[in-house]
């Protein structure tokens, strides 16, 4: 090993050991860590009793018995605890731990998100480290500890990036490739939104790429089959439910509210989508909506034609990861744990970086901009300054104002997520001058 690359990995290295203590010890420290997991694991054991976890009142009564009521009932923690909105699949993979009483289930949980994400950051450091391992190391310790949040909030998107990164290293670099599919299958069963666009890069890309895409989808309908027979057997009416429950934490005021009266609004938790953004504007879901899905809609026509005519290289492959990774933030729903999906940027940028010239400091400010406007340390330092910004949102100079610095990640991500699109678009045009593959 060159001393270039120990100088990366004793960049990866410290950055994990920073991510794991700080994050711990937040979890330890914050009143109402953990809500997320919360959620999930009250909700398993839920249905464990034969309850239907998608019926606040049959949940509310479950976490009352078992759990501490104390700081979430009466704070915006209940939408986040008590409104189940978690697909059925992912009764199956909490339920082992939801058979454990709290204290154990929830350490391990998190020694399990903790060790998933330093397991793909790890895989991730091996292909940019080929082109640029400094630089590959200090991006991905950089993320990992702006992703102490993941660990304090115990949300499902850390297992669920996690599985996404791994699977991706396991198709591209052609090894473990039956780990592969079943990673990605359990992410995609758990957050479809998170690794929705990264598997159909690979039903797209080619002949190769779609079969692991294909063996993915069977793997992961099985999984979603056994988990709603499961459900329905418990709660018949589980989708009615979902749905309202759906709706109610996307109403005006609601967690999930990309809009500024969010009860998350201007918190570490804030909505990132594209919405959040237009809805300074206009706060109008069908305002805000329409305008979302056709930006992001034209931007990924673009991306899946120019995947389909150009076929599977692995560089082309992390160009494209790159560009969907950005604009997975911005299509739907997402908060800034979902944005550890960005890891799957750093191999683009250490390509481009090592290339030299004006496209590699431009990759390099993106990519790093990304990671920084949706870190959980410049969010800490956002939410105080926000509540003090005064900014008269009646004229467009106060709207502005607003979006520039209370909501920037957005605004980042749609540019770096137009960058890397920009030169994967350029690469297929010309495949002759394709790049050495990572």
């Amino acid at each position: 090993m060159t001393s270039t690359r120990l100088d990366g990995l004793y960049l990866l290295l410290l950055g994990s050991v920073a991510f794991v203590l700080a994050g711990f010890a937040l979890e330890s420290r914050v009143t109402g860590s953990l809500q997320d997991f919360k959620g999930v694991y009250y909700g398993t054991r839920c249905l464990l009793e034969h309850c239907d976890p998608y019926n606040e009142s049959e949940l509310l009564h479950v976490f009352l018995r078992e759990g501490d009521a104390s700081g979430v009932l009466l704070s915006g923690q209940r939408q986040a605890v008590m409104l189940y909105v978690n697909l059925p699949a992912t009764f199956i993979f909490i339920a082992p731990l939801a058979m454990l009483p709290w204290g154990p289930a929830h350490l391990l949980w998190m020694i399990l998100t903790a060790g998933s994400f330093i397991l793909a950051s790890i895989l991730i450091w091996n292909i940019g480290a080929s082109r640029a391992p400094v630089l590959s190391g200090g991006l991905i310790a950089l993320l990992l500890v702006n992703s102490i949040f993941m660990l304090m909030i115990g949300n499902t998107a850390g297992i669920a990036v996690s599985l996404c990164a791994i699977a991706v290293w396991c198709f591209l670099r052609e090894r473990y490739v039956p780990a592969g599919i079943l990673c990605l299958a359990v992410s995609l069963a758990i957050k479809p939104h998170d690794a929705g666009l990264v598997w159909l890069y690979f039903l797209l890309a080619g002949a190769g790429s779609r079969k692991r895409a294909l063996q993915t989808l069977a793997v992961t309908v099985v999984l979603c089959l056994a988990s709603v027979l499961w459900v329905a057997q418990v709660a018949p009416h589980w989708m009615q439910e979902l749905r309202s429950n759906m709706a109610a934490i996307s109403a005006h005021g609601g967690i999930n509210d990309p809009g500024p009266n969010s009860i998350n609004s201007g918190t570490a938790t804030m909505v990132i989508s594209l919405q959040s953004v237009i809805s300074v504007f206009r706060d109008d879901p069908g305002i805000y909506n329409t305008a979302g899905y056709l930006v992001c809609g034209a931007l990924l026509l673009v991306w899946s034609v120019r995947t389909v005519l150009s076929g599977f290289s692995p560089a082309r492959a992390w160009l494209a990861l790159a560009a969907v990774s950005a604009f997975t933030m911005l299509a739907t729903y997402h908060r800034p744990q979902d944005a550890k999906l960005l890891l799957l940027s750093i191999p683009a940028c250490a390509m481009l970086w090592a290339e030299g010239g004006p496209t590699g400091w431009f990759a390099l400010l993106t990519t790093a901009a990304g990671i920084v406007s949706t870190g959980d340390i410049p969010l800490l330092f956002l939410i105080p300054f926000t509540k003090n910004l005064h900014a008269d949102t009646t004229v467009l100079s106060g709207k502005l104002l607003t979006v520039m610095l209370a909501r920037p990640a957005p605004l980042v991500l749609l540019v770096m997520g137009i960058f890397y699109l920009w030169v994967y678009a350029r690469r297929c045009s010309s495949r002759s001058q394709e790049q050495a593959q990572i």
